[in-house]
This record gives C-alpha cells, structure tokens and sequence, in this order.
C-alpha cells in the first residue's frame, strides 16, 4: 500500500504549508493559528451511516468533527489509527468531558462495496460506540472524498482486494473548518515507541474550546 504512505505524506506537507503565515503571539489556541486554517477541505456530502440513515456534513454544524477515511477489510493502519484516535478520545474524557461533548468522531469508507451500512455498524462499534460510520454509493463516496482531499484506489481482484488511501485524521471546527491533522503515528518523546493517544487527546485539548 505504497501510494496510502505517499499520499499521507504529500497530505502533512500541505498541512504544514497550511499553517504557515505571521507568528501568532501566546501559547493557547485561542492566540494561534490553526495548522489547516485556511485549507480547502472538506465540504457538503450526503451518506448513509451504520444505521441506514441519510447523513449530510451540516447535520454536524455546531460540533468540533474528527473526520478519518479507511474501509473496514484495512489489514493494518485504519484499526490502529482508529483505535488511537478513540484511546485519545476517551482520555481526554477523564479530563475535559465538557469539550469530548462538542466532539463527533466520524469514519467515511472508501470501500462502498463491501462496507455496507450492516457491517459498519460492527465495526466501529468495536472502537467506541459513539464513532459514526458512514457509507454511500461509489458516486457519493468519490464526491466526499474529492472534497476532503481523499485519494483512493482498488488494488486486486477477488473478494480479497485492498483499497490504499490517503491517511487523513482531520480535525475540523464547529463551522466546518480544517484545524489540524490528529497525531496517529508519530510519538513526541522516544517512550512512547508505539504511539501515543495521548498526543491526540492533547492536540484536541489544545484547539477544542
């Protein structure tokens, strides 16, 4: 899944070049600028989630939104980046409740075949039963995707194919503006070799208010 890495990588520089403008004073998010502020991504969609409803992105209006594409058959990096994204989640809980309130979690499938809502339901139940998942037709699916800057790709033949994709843990405001891309992989401090949730639970600490 060579071109998912490639993507993702493409995906942080652009983060960075996002981010980029006239030093902002103070330490609080409050002061400072967004990483992804000023980005074009992410817009309108209409898809079905895990419990066969229609779902549209201004249903979300008013909520701080966490935004990952991935498909329910990924062998490796979708259950781990979803698995510390919920981690992250649920340990800034301990902490701030009141901001884990004004947050949705929301997993979009690039998988549309196979991932039907019946069987999204299964699967993100098993990382938190507050992750909403969402599908749509392969028309839909290519739409969203398009509009949150998502590239994806069928690899293989069979009922065994793997799909790669950008790997795209947004953060994105009540408004529905980029913020940030959710630390998922990197550790800040070499004791943390596996990763960190709780550097996600601080990065959403940090600009959720």
């Amino acid at each position: 899944m060579n071109r998912q890495w490639i993507s993702a990588t493409l995906l942080a520089g652009c983060a960075v070049l996002a981010g980029c403008g006239p030093a902002q004073q103070g330490n609080t998010a409050a002061s400072e600028q967004p990483p992804l502020a000023g980005a074009r991504i992410g817009g309108a969609f209409t898809l079905t989630d895990q419990d066969g409803k229609s779902v549209r992105w201004d249903d979300f209006k008013g909520k701080y939104r966490i935004v990952y594409f991935g498909y329910s058959y990924c062998p490796d990096v979708c259950p781990v980046d979803l698995q510390r994204i919920m981690q992250g989640y649920r340990l800034l809980e301990k902490k701030a409740p009141a901001k884990v309130a004004k947050i949705v979690p929301i997993f979009i499938s690039v998988d549309p075949e196979r991932d039907t809502p019946a069987v999204l339901k299964t699967y993100v139940s098993a990382f938190d039963p507050r992750l909403i998942g969402l599908t749509g037709t392969s028309e839909q699916i290519a739409a969203a995707a398009k509009t949150f800057v998502v590239v994806y790709g069928k690899e293989g033949t069979g009922k065994d194919y793997l799909v790669s994709h950008t790997r795209t843990p947004y953060l994105f405001g009540p408004a529905g503006d980029p913020i940030a891309l959710l630390p998922v992989d990197d550790p800040t401090t070499a004791d943390k070799p596996e990763g960190s949730p709780q550097d996600i639970a601080d990065t959403l600490d940090r600009w959720v208010q």
